[in-house]
């Protein structure tokens, strides 16, 4: 996991077979820019799983994007519900597109490893 601002996110980019995923604390940015980052790298990626991850104006502000040829095996929705409760917060979404928020900030490092994990154990 990779902190920083890089709105391309190529680097941190990680294989799973076929599946590209990218996981990201993207510090101080709002949900709006969350999710236009979501929506620019699904768009590179092609096939993958994207979540990012924000700590801004003393809440967090988490979003997942599955690409659409991906969502009969993750659903964006389900991944953000079950982190968001690490944060302290609550959050849902369609299986392309979800996004969360929270109180508890200095968790979501924790919750983003969370994510990768529940990506990591879903079976092909």
């Amino acid at each position: 996991m990779v902190s920083g601002k890089d709105s391309s996110g190529g680097d941190d980019i990680q294989k799973m077979g076929e599946v590209s995923l990218l996981i990201k604390n993207l510090e101080s940015t709002d949900s709006k820019t969350l999710r236009t980052f979501i929506d620019n790298v699904k768009n590179k990626l092609k096939s993958g799983v994207v979540v990012a991850g924000s700590v801004a104006d003393g809440k967090v502000a988490m979003a997942a994007g599955v690409t659409k040829d991906l969502t009969h095996r993750f659903h964006a929705g389900n991944i953000i519900k079950e982190i968001a409760t690490i944060v302290g917060g609550s959050g849902g979404g369609r299986p392309d597109m979800a996004q969360a928020g929270g109180t508890d900030t200095e968790k979501l490092d924790e919750a983003l490893k969370r994510a990768e994990e529940i990506i990591k154990a879903t079976p092909e």
